[in-house]
């Protein structure tokens, strides 16, 4: 697909260039309408409104403009037509069957961008109501491909993974903690209690705590469940408020074609790395070399870049990790139908050679398989059968 270059429409005014501008801006002049969705503060009305900056832009976080939408959708959406930008627009549902009729109607490409950050929400009406009239995107916090060459260019992977990747944290430089804790604070007061209704929103930040704490282990509900003095159910219900929110996300496992000692629960891990070092305490780059989570966080710092490589082509990452009850695994898999990717991860700094184990213990079992190490050091290398990638060559594992 041929994309028209829209880094010069965009150096005016924003120094970074969020990759996903270019198949979001090809798909607006396609669709009548585009969505993006992702968490609070990654950039969805900024990349809205520079994708279109003469659209007229509607928040319906503002009470006036959600009233009016829920009372008179129809007459809303004559009066906001052919070029607008509505915002958090998960918060009037009303509208969705109206679009459906309406852009029908007028046979307009590129009439609405919807911005959303509840997936589940938004996207459960998308596909009740606008299936096949809109292209939908996820925009994630910044990547690092985004940063790299830019005045924001992280000086390793640990001061990137310990500061997070969210625009206006990155942007404006603001410490870590502080960031984050209003983050979670604006999160939890407001966003939580507009998704479900939960009484104790302290056990559930002690919830949010814990998870952090497990991050790239199996969700074991069970013990959460135990820890917290709560059932299976709640502990599964506040996950999935997690998921709707893109605090956190399951990595399911891959056990197509394989026998039945294979593991089939998900691992657990956070949109932003940033906001789980933040949780379990990490403040500088020091505190990250002596945490027993280290490897866990650089593990979900990779599968969180490779995820936003798909997402800004405007492709759903095929991802999965595999495990045996033997204690085989692999990091990460992915599954292109048919071509298999496993790749192992590691933050250590030197190649060792039990880094290798379960790629080769996996591309036993499965020969076709290509394989790839992403590790903490400097020095990428081919090897017999397998690459060794460093966090600057992730975009070749495409």
């Amino acid at each position: 697909m041929k994309f028209r270059n829209l880094i010069p429409k965009f150096q005016k005014n924003a120094v970074i260039h969020r990759q996903l501008a270019t198949i979001a801006d090809e798909l607006l002049q396609k669709y009548p309408i585009i969505s993006i969705t992702g968490p609070r503060q990654s950039g969805k009305t900024t990349l809205a409104k520079l994708l279109s900056p003469e659209y007229r832009y509607v928040s319906l976080e503002s009470l006036s403009d959600r009233e009016f939408a829920r009372q008179d959708p129809k007459g809303f959406l004559e009066t906001y037509q052919n070029g607008v930008i509505l915002d958090e627009v998960q918060y009037v549902p009303e509208l969705f069957s109206y679009l459906q009729v309406l852009t029908d109607e007028r046979q307009r490409t590129g009439e609405y961008i919807l911005t959303g950050s509840q997936n589940f929400l938004l996207m459960e009406s998308i596909t009740q109501s606008l299936a096949g009239r809109v292209a939908v995107f996820h925009l994630l916090p910044l990547s690092w491909q985004e940063l790299s060459g830019t005045a924001y260019a992280p000086v390793s992977w640990e001061n990137y993974l310990v500061g997070g990747a969210y625009p206006r944290r990155v942007v404006q430089d603001i410490d870590p903690a502080f960031f984050y804790d209003s983050y979670l604070q604006t999160y939890v007061e407001r966003d939580v209690r507009q998704v479900k209704n939960i009484l104790n929103l302290g056990l559930f930040q002690r919830f949010i705590q814990l998870l952090a704490g497990r991050i790239g282990q199996l969700f074991n509900q069970s013990s959460l469940a135990v820890e917290l003095g709560v059932d299976n159910k709640t502990v599964n219900a506040w996950l999935t408020v997690l998921e709707i929110s893109f605090i956190a996300y399951r990595l399911p496992p891959y056990y197509q074609n394989f026998s039945k000692r294979i593991v089939k629960t998900p691992k657990v891990y956070f949109y932003d790395t940033g906001l789980a070092a933040y949780l379990l305490g990490i403040r500088s780059v020091d505190d990250l070399a002596v945490h027993f989570a280290r490897g866990a966080l650089f593990e979900n710092l990779v599968i969180n870049e490779l995820t936003k490589n798909w997402l800004n082509q405007g492709q759903r990452p095929p991802f999965y990790f595999w495990s045996d009850q033997s204690g085989h695994e692999v990091d990460l898999l992915i599954d292109r139908g048919a071509r298999l990717t496993a790749i192992e991860i590691r933050s250590g700094r030197t190649i060792q050679p039990d880094f290798f184990k379960g790629l080769q213990f996996f591309q036993a079992l499965s020969p076709t398989a290509e394989a790839a190490l992403v590790y903490g050091g400097d020095t990428a290398q081919y090897r017999t059968n397998m690459r060794v990638l460093t966090i600057d060559g992730l975009g070749e594992i495409t």
